[in-house]
């Protein structure tokens, strides 16, 4: 008779708030599109951490509702409430279910680490230098003259890996269309590899409080097709090779 007294009333609290963590997950547009390989594998992780997440909030948020709607003291009433000894199944429920569901979501994030960081045998490497407050991208590997940029060009559906150094101190290059984010640490080189896989131009932003010009701290990521990406490394070597001079020169790419 109690359990039937609780159940209606828990399962319409239970659906109200189901519909409205819905509509609040699925309407709102929390994060920006996907652009690179790496983003997708977080994506579909992201999906089971909200997922889960959604089902505690609901079971939770439900049965604090009806326990403070059922439940409330009557004004007035200062007394003790009746001695609750817990329940041994229900304590064991609730620590054996999180402690597997915590696992799990380690062993998928671990996996999708070591993917992330698999290297492909044709990568491009490109130098990375951040300075307060100002990053710069030079082209070595693979070219005939390096050159460098303002700008960080990537081609479609190849990797590339970054190698990062700070001149001053530490900074944090942050794409978030790539969902990838590491930070230049001064005295290390640190890396980062990319395999963009949709054509467009994303925000590089500094993630790390670097000094009062940090919120001016921006660049682009231009993804190219292999041959607009081609192109732009003879153009780019062309213009360095007319200027005087056998050191890297700031080379004007136009963007496409």
């Amino acid at each position: 008779m109690l359990r039937s007294r609780h159940t209606l009333p828990l399962i319409v609290i239970t659906l109200v708030v189901s519909a409205l963590t819905v509509a609040g997950i699925m309407l709102i547009e929390w994060t920006p599109e996907r652009a690179s390989v790496q983003a997708d594998r977080y994506w579909v992780l992201l999906l089971f951490l909200v997922a889960a997440s959604a089902l505690i909030f609901v079971i939770v948020t439900a049965v604090l509702i009806y326990s403070v709607i059922a439940f409330r003291a009557k004004k007035g009433d200062e007394s003790d409430g009746p001695p609750n000894h817990g329940n041994t199944a229900l304590e064991i429920t609730w620590t054996v279910l999180p402690t597997i569901l915590l696992a799990a979501m380690g062993v998928w994030a671990s996996i999708v680490l070591i993917q992330n960081d698999r290297r492909d045998a044709d990568r491009e490497t490109i130098e990375v230098t951040s300075q307060q407050f100002a990053w710069s991208f030079t082209w070595r590997d693979g070219v005939r003259t390096p050159f460098e940029t303002g700008d960080l060009y990537l081609p479609l559906g190849r990797q590339v890996e970054l190698k990062m150094r700070s001149t001053d101190v530490i900074h944090s290059l942050y794409v978030p269309e790539f969902r990838l984010k590491q930070d230049v640490v001064p005295g290390l080189t640190t890396t980062m590899l990319v395999n963009a896989n949709k054509v467009g131009t994303y925000p590089i932003i500094c993630a790390e409080l670097c000094g009062v010009g940090h919120g001016t701290m921006r660049a682009r990521a231009i993804v190219m097709e292999e041959d607009d990406y081609q192109q732009f490394l003879a153009d780019s070597q062309r213009e360095v090779r007319t200027q005087d001079g056998s050191t890297p020169a700031t080379a004007s790419a136009a963007t496409p």
